[in-house]
């Protein structure tokens, strides 16, 4: 096997070159971080990485020697590839510079010292190549001043001391794990704190896709001519920023702002006001880039860039399922047809509707002691599916599953689910309806009375928790964080009147009368039925309104134990 080390190797790019060379059967040293092995471990078992070809190592770019182990074999490391950088804004110049420049000297000269070096590939920026950072970076923030400042240092040293260097300047690169940049402004469009396009109708800010972009770094040690050479690596084909944050708009379902401040006008407001670091501003240029070098390197390599439009989807997505960043994202979680869906699209056993005010995350402790694969959805206008009739998004929800799966439904999920199955009961094989509100007294439904709209859109996970008398968990935090959205708070109160109505609770009640798809109710004991059903019912001890957040092992079991019930008879 072939040797690498990758410096940085914990970080957003770091960890994908690393990825892509184990599957390549490389023999990668990753040289991270003191304290964050562990956080590129779990990401690459979370991606079924094999890993019998990995070395992992701490390393501190700022000491001369790397801070290295001494007892590291690095005997037949041919290729250096340096991911180590501060990419932020609002840095203190000394701290960007220390890894940023001093780090990257630090990097070149003990690559320098192998006996076998064929290459070392460094990452730096797109913005150290327009004229316009070359000539102000000392007006710039730390972080593009120390980008730009490194680029010339690296390629002067490496000249002089005869290292085969290659700089790839890439633009944004996007992905699993990207949320700096034009992330930010994806979330406050999502969050609608967006209230204008910041720049121009020609404002350029591209992207370039993570995939691509490793395979690009991963080809440059292999092609001889590649040393002592810079590339500029960007989709050509990203859309001016206005249009982009309309195609991001319209996949996330909310409103794109139809006015546009100049940068310029931006740079001389508050900081208060715009909410955005300063440092920002710069990268909101007209500015165009070469990329033929790039292109041709990526016609020999055999690379071909993904559409841009579907990179953006596909980041935008991964976005909101991680809730920018703050928890794992479940990377089966998207938009269908303007629904948020999770799990298994083709071929669920279980289909998933939650309750209010919840989204379809209250389902994650009962997804995991199921006896099959399940989907979950949230309901057309809350939690993150766009706006629209609830029954109609179920159904086109589940345009794409192949099996007839058991529909769940809890509180308000359960009307859905119930009118889907007297409407296509050839579709399911039977429904299960835990805490059906229409069924019990109106007090039993959420979203009492101290919960108005301007409360619910203030909520913390934490009060929200309080309230539904549930513990603080993951599920309880992205109700609170979709809450807080526009419109989803008022939408939710809308519901539960609706719920509510008196009309409601006696069509929902005929409709279960008459419904031909096998039936099951699944009840807390603290909070019963009061209405009377001949369908088999299933009572928790202990359990409320919210029993798949506080019984979820319980009803996991009692979905399971239907699922057979129905299969012996």
């Amino acid at each position: 096997m072939s040797g690498s080390i990758v410096i940085g190797a914990a970080g957003f790019i770091g960890r994908a070159i690393v990825a892509h060379l184990l599957r390549q059967d490389h023999r990668v040293v990753a040289a991270v971080r003191p304290g964050t092995d562990r956080r590129l471990t779990t990401w690459l078992d979370a991606h079924d990485i094999d890993r019998r070809g990995l070395t992992v190592v701490s390393c501190d770019v700022t000491a001369p020697d790397l801070g290295l182990p001494e007892r590291l074999d690095h005997s037949d490391i041919r290729d250096v590839y340096n991911c180590a950088a501060r990419f932020a804004f609002g840095l203190e110049h000394q701290d960007a510079y220390a890894v940023n420049v001093t780090g990257a000297l630090h990097a070149l000269e003990w690559a320098g010292r192998l006996r076998d070096l064929r290459r070392v590939v460094h990452i730096s920026g797109y913005r150290v190549t327009a004229d316009s950072a070359a000539e102000k970076h000392s007006d710039s923030g730390a972080y593009e001043s120390t980008k730009v400042e490194s680029d010339q240092l690296l390629r002067q040293r490496a000249e002089a001391k005869n290292i085969p260097l290659t700089i790839a300047n890439p633009s944004s690169v996007v992905g699993t794990g990207q949320y700096i940049g034009l992330a930010k402004v994806i979330e406050d469009l999502w969050r609608g704190k967006l209230p204008a396009i910041p720049g121009g109708n020609d404002t350029f800010v591209p992207v370039v896709d993570l995939d691509y972009f490793v395979g690009f770094l991963i080809a440059l040690p292999k092609l001889p001519d590649t040393a002592g050479h810079s590339y500029t690596v960007l989709d050509q084909r990203t859309p001016m920023l206005p249009s982009l944050i309309r195609l991001v708009a319209d996949h996330l379902g909310v409103r794109a702002p139809r006015a546009m401040i100049p940068a310029g006008v931006l740079a001389r407001l508050p900081r208060a006001v715009t909410g955005a670091d300063p440092e920002t501003l710069t990268f909101l240029t007209e500015d165009r880039y070469d990329t033929t070098a790039a292109e041709d390197i990526a016609r020999r390599a055999g690379l071909t860039m993904p559409p841009v439009e579907d990179v953006l989807r596909r980041w935008v997505e991964h976005l909101v399922a991680s809730r920018f960043g703050a928890v794992d994202a479940d990377p089966s979680a998207g938009f269908l047809d303007g629904a948020w869906v999770g799990g298994d699209r083709r071929t669920p056993k279980y289909v998933l509707a939650h309750g209010l005010p919840l989204d379809s995350e209250e389902w994650a402790g009962v997804r995991g002691s199921l006896d099959g694969t399940s989907m979950v959805i949230d309901l057309p206008g809350l939690g993150r599916s766009a706006p629209d009739s609830i029954d109609d998004g179920l159904a086109r929800a589940l345009r794409s599953v192949e099996t007839r799966p058991v529909l769940v439904g809890h509180s308000l999920g359960c009307a859905p689910v119930l009118r889907y199955a007297a409407a296509h009961p050839d579709r399911v094989s039977g429904i299960v309806l835990v805490a059906p509100a229409f069924l019990q007294e109106r007090t039993r439904i959420p979203l009492r009375s101290p919960l108005t709209t301007i409360a619910l859109r203030r909520v913390s996970a934490r009060r929200l928790a309080q309230l539904l008398a549930v513990p603080e968990s993951e599920g309880v935090a992205s109700a609170a964080a979709n809450l807080r959205r526009p419109g989803v708070a008022a939408r939710a109160v809308g519901a539960h009147r609706t719920a509510g109505a008196a009309s409601t609770r006696r069509e929902l009640r005929e409709l279960l009368d008459r419904v031909a798809t096998p039936v099951h109710l699944v009840v807390g004991a603290d909070d019963p039925l009061t209405v009377a059903s001949a369908h088999p019912t299933t009572v928790i001890e202990s359990a409320g309104h919210f029993a798949p957040l506080t019984h979820p092992d319980q009803i996991a079991a009692a979905l399971t134990e239907n699922t057979k019930s129905r299969s012996r008879a």
